[in-house]
């Protein structure tokens, strides 16, 4: 087959092709929060996130630059907390994921240290405040400074590994 290329000289790659194999690779599932001006909790259901720094303590989300969920968070302000959800937690991802408003209706939830929502249930939580943003492509590079960060309810997390949900179970 041969290799076409858009003038960059690197392979252009079919996009579904693309997302099919890089599912072969679990991601663990966050909810990312935060409260709008008008203090109502907002979020966004995030698949790649990803620890950076030690010191000082960083992480990163990398959000699709289109996405409205996306477009709220950055008008709330820097401030935002990761919920890393657990095994049982599929309806949060997914009424998180798919709803357009009031997202947080039926989810439960509690402010974090600096206010931000954290839902009961997370596996764990990490409050931050945005340390740098990255253009990537049809995404961005959203690097928090950790400022607070907690352990919380559950033992396992919540996966996602080509195109479907599911839990780990360390041998």
């Amino acid at each position: 087959m041969p290799v076409t290329t858009r003038g960059t000289g690197a392979p252009v790659i079919d996009p579904d092709r693309f997302r099919r194999v890089l599912g072969h690779y679990p991601t663990g599932v966050v909810v990312v929060t935060a409260l709008d001006a008008a203090g109502t909790a907002i979020g966004m259901t995030v698949g790649s996130f990803t620890s950076v720094s030690l010191d000082p303590p960083l992480v990163a989300f990398l959000p699709d630059k289109s996405s409205s969920s996306w477009r709220a968070l950055r008008e709330s302000g820097e401030r935002f907390c990761v919920n890393v959800l657990s095994a049982g937690q599929e309806d949060v991802c997914r009424a998180v994921a798919m709803r357009k408003t009031d997202k947080f209706h039926d989810i439960g939830w509690r402010p974090s240290p600096a206010g931000n929502p954290v839902i009961n249930g997370a596996l764990a939580w990490i409050d931050c405040v945005t340390e740098q943003l990255h253009d990537a492509g049809d995404h961005q590079i959203v690097v928090g400074r950790v400022l607070h960060l907690q352990e919380g309810d559950g033992d396992t997390p919540l996966l996602f590994h080509q195109g479907a949900y599911g839990t780990f179970a360390p041998h």
